[in-house]
């Protein structure tokens, strides 16, 4: 049941034959599959062409009046019922007769939701003019061979096949149909590409069928009727505060989640009977890393560099390598290799060694030894285990794009993408906009050699400016490190779109499936930048690629300001003052290895300790209360309470804050205390801020008033807001003798504790 058997796979594989009981079985599949929040693709080549004869008469409609058909599937159940799109890849062969109108089917929708737009018509990716169009919910990409790019290279002719005699259909120029493909994603941002040969070439199955299709976002490329769950590992946790990346850590984590993920397989539920006999005989994992763009920048390595690819290259080939090692020594274990991997022996070793032969080709000069000798011990381990053990696991890393989950793993940036810019806007559901800010360049500045001053005069350049160009200290030779795939709003620098077309080069020998990653181009270039982009891809050894251009979109959820947007664009029809900032907090956490201070505390015969977590200047950053009455109510919700203290003073909160709203709170227990510093405690509350105060804001917090106006010390942040709210108590003094509340009795004050006056006649 799916309560006992969930379903862990995100991505899928469906195939579709060419009957109509094939083609509604699809539809029925992908439907459950967009139910419990899955992606799926397919290639529709299959399927005969417009206008080709069917046996029973008439004649058939083509793939693309089916595309429109999934496509309202998908865009009625979405993923899981919920506001996130479905998502869909469709992928079309450069052979088939319907080629040219599946390259432009997306294009021509747009031009229908760019008038909507100039109609006034909602412009948002879910209003009226972009829900009343086709093909929204699916990514498209065009299948090419060796053959058909050499053919696009020495200007040759490309003839299209019909699905049902295998003749030639229609007669194109290679390069015309290349320029075609382009034009369209210079329009709208489809179709991708995905490249045949190379694909089936890398396959570690072949024996057993080829590789005809990807998941939505074209990393998982597998058989048809298969499926693969994944995870991903934030590269900038293996980061130490010493700048060293600890490899031993990194291989033991990929280890853990290797295994984790094979355990998986057999708990988990699948949507078809097809689709489990393959997952179980075929075993496919997709671990992944995201945030490599965090870790370059964090090393002080430009993203885009000899020595920045070969870093990736590196930390893939790690990654891959002792996935592979880990799934051949679960093969050497009782279990066996995967039921698959007898019939396909010898092209999984000729993949593995193909793997491990590229480990040759980083340059040795521009990565640590440790992480290096690591790459070529793993592979080497791992082919030579495989050839004894055999594998169990046919596929067993992919590069997601970790995108909205990448937030939730503390990443600046996902997958193997760069940031997109050092400060971005993204646009909500329901309206307003969270502004985020990378939080690594801090730590890369200081690793440049600046110091923590004019660190941050270069961060409050950026957070106000956008860009990190014209920042006051910044050397100009350090700029390369900070460049980001879109062009900033005050800015002028980026990365150029081949940048990212070569690190995609560099880390994908050493990835079973692909890498979803978006080649980013600015608003200028042209149709002939992007062939140039797919053609380079091609020659590089891509297996896929997808091109964003800035501006071929009317509306773009994430994005570095106001930018131009395309030609015509609309994008100022809804005011600026429409749209609300809302500040995304930052939580600092605490080192795993910190200093602390414990203090031992009685309040009227209760006894109870304080414990101070530090941060490396000396700052509160966490706090633990104990009572030694363990297991008591108000033991329970002084640790509950220290809980919300703790991460409120991580995101920011300043201590001063806590001091003038707690200090001099009144409940029992209260009493003396027998510190000096404070003598008598009006509530456990009233003694632990005021105690902190004098610790880490200055002794004269003890001694006086909670809400009377002391300078904070350097150290202590600025407040994030006004206190909404007054302090009370903020004009009675003290009592001399006892530390108690003196409260006004006509022209003198009293206090409550002794019965000391004070100011009486």
């Amino acid at each position: 049941s799916k309560e006992s058997r969930p379903q862990c796979s995100a991505c899928f594989i469906n195939s579709v034959s060419d009957s109509l009981e094939s083609i509604l079985e699809l539809a029925k599949t992908e439907g459950m599959l967009f139910k419990w929040g899955s992606g799926t693709g397919s290639n529709l080549s299959s399927l005969r062409e417009e206008d080709a004869i069917l046996s029973g008469g008439g004649r058939a409609s083509g793939p693309l009046s089916f595309m429109k058909g999934f496509d309202a599937f998908a865009g009625v159940i979405k993923s899981g019922g919920k506001t996130r799109r479905a998502a869909k890849m469709v992928i079309l062969n450069a052979d088939h007769p319907d080629v040219e109108k599946f390259i432009w089917c997306k294009a021509k929708e747009e031009k229908k939701a760019h008038t909507l737009i100039d109609n006034g018509y909602d412009a948002s990716l879910d209003g009226e003019a972009y829900g009343s169009i086709f093909f929204q919910n699916a990514n498209n990409s065009v299948r090419a061979t060796d053959e058909f790019m050499q053919a696009v290279i020495e200007d040759r002719d490309w003839w299209t096949k019909s699905r049902i005699t295998d003749q030639p259909v229609k007669r194109y120029k290679a390069r015309e149909m290349m320029r075609m493909i382009a034009e369209a994603t210079w329009q709208c941002g489809d179709p991708g590409m995905q490249f045949d040969t190379t694909i089936n070439r890398w396959h570690t199955s072949k024996a057993t069928a080829r590789i005809n299709a990807s998941n939505p976002c074209s990393e998982y490329m597998f058989l048809d009727d298969s499926a693969c769950n994944l995870s991903s590992l934030n590269l900038m946790k293996f980061l130490g505060p010493d700048g060293q990346f600890d490899v031993e850590a990194y291989r033991h984590a990929v280890d853990t989640m290797i295994m984790a993920q094979e355990i998986l397989v057999d708990n988990a539920s699948y949507p078809t009977e097809k689709i489990a006999k393959n997952s179980h005989d075929f075993r496919p994992l997709g671990l992944g890393y995201a945030n490599l763009g965090g870790l370059l920048m964090a090393l002080g390595i430009p993203y885009d560099s000899d020595q920045g690819r070969d870093w990736a290259a590196a930390v893939t080939a790690v990654m891959c390598g002792q996935a592979y090692l880990t799934s051949s020594r679960i093969a050497g274990d009782a279990t066996g290799p995967c039921p698959g991997y007898a019939v396909n022996e010898r092209s999984f070793l000729e993949v593995i060694r193909m793997h491990w032969e590229s480990v040759s080709r980083i340059d040795a000069r521009r990565v640590p030894a440790p992480l290096l000798r690591a790459a070529e011990e793993c592979w080497r381990d791992a082919y030579e285990l495989g050839k004894r053990a055999g594998y169990r696991n046919a596929q067993v890393t992919v590069l997601a794009p970790t995108g909205t989950i990448g937030f939730m793993m503390d990443c600046d940036t996902t997958g193997i993408e760069p940031d997109l810019a050092l400060v971005k806007y993204k646009k909500l559901v329901g309206g307003g906009v969270i502004k985020i800010v990378n939080n690594t360049v801090p730590l890369a500045l200081i690793r440049l050699g600046y110091t923590p001053e004019q660190a941050d005069r270069i961060v409050s350049h950026i957070d106000s400016t956008g860009t990190i160009e014209g920042a006051p200290s910044l050397k100009p030779e350090h700029l390369a490190v900070f460049d980001c795939s879109f062009r900033p709003q005050n800015g002028a620098r980026f990365i150029h779109y081949m940048g990212h077309v070569r690190m995609m080069a560099a880390v994908q020998p050493f990835i079973s499936g692909a890498i979803s990653k978006t080649i980013n181009m600015p608003e200028e270039s042209t149709a002939e930048d992007i062939v140039e982009a797919y053609i380079e891809s091609w020659r590089l050894g891509l297996k896929a690629v997808a091109i964003y251009r800035d501006g071929s979109k009317r509306v773009q959820p994430l994005s570095s300001g106001t930018a131009k947007g395309a030609k015509g664009s609309t994008a100022g029809h809804t005011p600026a003052a429409a749209e609300k900032i809302v500040y995304c907090p930052v939580r600092r956490k605490l080192p795993d290895e910190r200093q602390s201070i414990t203090h031992k505390f009685s309040i009227g015969g209760h006894e109870g300790y304080i414990t101070v977590g530090l941060y490396e200047d000396g700052m509160p950053g966490e706090l633990f209360i104990t009572m030694a009455k363990e297991g008591s109510t108000i033991s329970g919700l002084m640790d509950s309470f220290a809980t919300a203290v703790s991460y409120a003073l991580q995101y920011g909160v300043p201590l001063k804050f806590f001091v003038d709203k707690f200090s001099h709170v009144r409940f029992e227990p209260s009493g003396w205390t027998g510190n000096p510093m404070v003598p008598y405690a009006k509530s456990i509350m009233d003694y632990i801020f005021r105690w902190l105060a004098a610790k880490f804001l200055g002794p004269e917090y003890a001694l006086t008033e909670a809400g009377e106006t002391q300078k904070l010390r350097p150290t202590e942040p600025e407040p994030q807001q006004a206190l909404p709210f007054e302090t009370a108590f903020s004009d009675a003094p003290l009592c001399s003798e006892c530390g108690g509340l003196m409260t006004r009795n006509g022209s003198c004050y009293k206090c409550e504790n002794c019965g000391g006056t004070s100011g009486c006649s």
